[in-house]
């Protein structure tokens, strides 16, 4: 393996030099090679790979192609024959395009109905920043869509004239972009990285004759790729499979807008009368565009968590599902199997910043909608969970979050239960940091001090925080640590996988992060990509990993 030299300057006059050596194959690699190639080969053929990747890595499903063309990625087109060899076989451990902890492809049951995922979902989707002085924008929609975000949210408002729609945050001094022009860039980019269906919310503040603009808009900018059913309402909806490659409409129908209405503008009768007439007028045109139809808390959760023929939408915001989920754990699971609750941040996050996502998974909420312009421990869970199904922005809930007992019973988030999986993590070491940042990024006197935190985030009851010791002054550290995890609810469970840099005297740096759901995470030796704050992928910080479940 290469060696290395890095020159800095200490105490502002002197040099120092420090030699860092890349690292090679660690021995569980090449105990790995040595099983399972030929006895005395100094190479991996390509059926000696597929027993590998079948036996060892736990992929069953690999095929000699997939060998061939591993080999075929390393050696080039024409040397399939020769094999890999020890340095050749790392290397491929090392790539995470070849050798992913995630699967790549959709693997889930795609013919259930919407309510039985968890769909990709933004906040405020228009914001390129805080939600009270930043502008709207089309920019941060097409960011979210190409991220795998499937749902977006868009704020309606009469523009100065009262004569269009323009999308803004309302009551705060963002500046506003037109719905034309949100809508057009949602058409252009809505599957660019997902085939399966984009979910519009339309938070509605328009006047009867505006939302009859919008269903024209709608229906002439989207054209056959608008979806919306044949009956006013569903009693059950349809699935994502069946809805690939469509756009579909979630509101409030106008009389429920009517009704908000009345509540801020109460005393004015006459105005009251006119405006029930318009919206009875506009109704058909904008009503049958709707297919999620938005219900209005009552703010008691009884009646709001009513299960009843028709499928809607309700909405709380994370202040009142930690409120309904101490009382109304099971009405709110119950709620979900059939029906669709979307959870959104308390106002007072005005940096755009977000709240912790497992209470409202393990409720059952499908849409828990996120400032994706933001950052932090939240968005990384968020961006996590949306890695698995080959990101395809909608995720199997696990069978106990849609299924009912023998006595009509339902999953309960406060209980407790026993352990049923362990899952030990291997640190090998890490590769990257010198060609992704500048030489004094960490430490402008010597190379980083480099250490993994490792923690759990699911129910309640799953948790363990784990570190590995720190590598001194290398920029290629080598761990060769193991931990163990043990789960109670592993389908709803996340590794968060965190590598800071130790600083004495100050906090420590921020030096890549990764989020796994447990659910989609595969077994064996595996290159495990780093991400940073924001949740973008760096071009080569990876870890080497070993995952293994008992």
């Amino acid at each position: 393996m290469a060696t290395h030299k890095y020159k800095y300057k200490t105490f502002s006059c002197f040099n120092k030099t420090f030699t860092n050596k890349e690292p090679g194959p660690p021995p569980d690699v090449i105990h790995a090679f040595h099983s399972f190639s030929s006895p005395g080969a100094a190479s991996m053929n390509a059926d000696n790979l597929l027993r590998f990747l079948n036996d060892h890595q736990r992929d069953p499903h690999c095929t000699l192609d997939d060998s061939l063309h591993i080999i075929q990625s390393l050696k080039g087109d024409h040397k399939t024959d020769v094999g890999l060899t020890l340095d050749d076989f790392f290397h491929f451990l090392l790539r995470d395009d070849l050798n992913s902890p995630l699967k790549s492809e959709v693997h889930h049951d795609m013919n259930a109905p919407l309510s039985h995922y968890f769909i990709f979902t933004g906040h405020n989707s228009y914001l390129i920043g805080n939600q009270l002085t930043s502008d709207c924008s089309d920019v941060p929609i097409v960011a979210a869509l190409v991220r795998g975000v499937r749902v977006i949210e868009l704020d309606l408002w009469p523009n100065s004239a009262k004569d269009d729609v323009e999308v803004f945050h309302g009551r705060t001094l963002t500046s506003p972009v037109s719905l034309r022009q949100c809508l057009r860039s949602i058409k252009e980019h809505a599957f660019d990285t997902s085939t399966y269906p984009v979910i519009i919310t339309f938070e509605d503040h328009l006047t009867p004759e505006l939302q009859a603009v919008v269903a024209e808009m709608v229906t002439e900018i989207f054209g056959e790729m608008l979806y919306y059913p044949e009956t006013d309402m569903l009693s059950e909806f349809p699935s994502p499979e069946s809805l690939k490659g469509r756009i579909l409409i979630s509101t409030k129908p106008p009389i429920e807008c009517l009704e908000d209405k009345e509540t801020d503008e109460k005393g004015d009768e006459d105005m009251n009368s006119s405006d029930e007439k318009s919206y009875k007028q506009s109704a058909p045109k904008y009503t049958r565009l709707i297919t999620i139809h938005a219900g209005k808390s009552k703010g008691d959760f009884k009646e709001d968590l009513k299960v009843e023929g028709k499928v809607k939408r309700l909405s709380l915001s994370e202040s009142k599902l930690d409120k309904a989920s101490e009382s109304f754990g099971p009405d709110l699971v119950r709620f979900t199997q059939k029906n669709i609750l979307r959870v959104y941040p308390k106002g007072i996050r005005i940096t755009s910043s977000n709240y912790k996502p497992q209470v409202a998974w393990t409720h059952g909420a499908q849409m828990v909608a996120f400032n994706m312009q933001g950052h932090g421990k939240s968005l990384w869970f968020m961006q996590g969970l949306f890695k698995a199904n080959g990101g395809c922005g909608y995720v199997k809930k696990p069978d106990f979050l849609v299924e009912k007992g023998p006595n009509n019973e339902v999953f309960d988030p406060k209980r407790t239960l026993p352990v049923n999986k362990t899952l030990k993590v291997k640190a090998y070491l890490g590769i990257g940091w010198s060609t992704d940042f500048s030489l004094t990024d960490f430490d402008s006197n010597s190379p980083p001090d480099f250490y993994i935190k490792m923690d759990i985030a699911g129910v309640p009851a799953d948790k363990g925080k784990k570190k590995t010791k720190t590598i001194k002054n290398n920029w290629f550290p080598v761990w060769e640590e193991e931990f163990e995890f043990p789960f109670s609810v592993p389908d709803l469970a996340m590794l968060r996988i965190q590598v800071k840099e130790e600083d004495r005297t100050e906090k420590d740096d921020f030096a890549g992060q990764t989020c796994l759901p447990i659910s989609d995470l595969k077994s064996g030796l595996r290159s495990i990509p780093l991400y940073d704050e924001k949740g973008e992928k760096y071009k080569s910080v990876r870890l080497l990993m070993r995952f293994q479940f008992k």
